[in-house]
């Protein structure tokens, strides 16, 4: 196995271990919403975990189907919030990090592109996929932090 291959697996694992712990975060944080105009957040908090497990199975399959590579089976650090704003305030800031994450896997495929025959348009297509939708993630919970 290339350096390259090798280097990318291991970062596509680290992206697996975000998304892992940010599916449990996720819906712990949706139990810790209450009050008045919770309904509408603990809904979108649950689905947004739901599309955090969909990166996961995406992140799973470029490992295992497409690099041949073992996907990780741990979780990365997660964070606790209790109130509504700490929430947000955790969500969008690991929501970001992970975007910044994605984007120099995003670029190490792209960059070595020779690397990955037979596979390069699905890895570059799921990782865009998937920073789309954290993207929008980030937009959804600075929207709600401006409230």
């Amino acid at each position: 196995m290339s350096d390259i291959k090798k280097e990318v697996l291991d970062m596509l694992n680290r992206a697996l271990e975000l998304e892992h712990a940010a599916r449990i975060q996720y819906l712990a944080h949706a139990e810790a919403v209450h009050g008045l105009g919770a309904e509408p957040i603990i809904a979108r908090l649950k689905e947004i975990a739901a599309d955090e497990l969909k990166h996961e199975g995406a992140f799973r399959n470029l490992i295992g189907a497409y690099l041949g590579g073992n996907p990780s089976m741990s979780l990365a650090e997660t964070h606790k919030a209790r109130e509504l704003k700490g929430i947000l305030e955790v969500n969008l800031k690991g929501e970001k990090e992970a975007v910044d994450f994605y984007q120099q896997i995003y670029q190490k495929v792209m960059d070595n592109k020779k690397a990955f025959p037979y596979a390069l348009e699905t890895l570059e297509h799921q990782l865009r996929h998937v920073i789309i939708e954290e993207e929008e993630h980030i937009t959804e919970l600075a929207v709600l932090l401006q409230d």
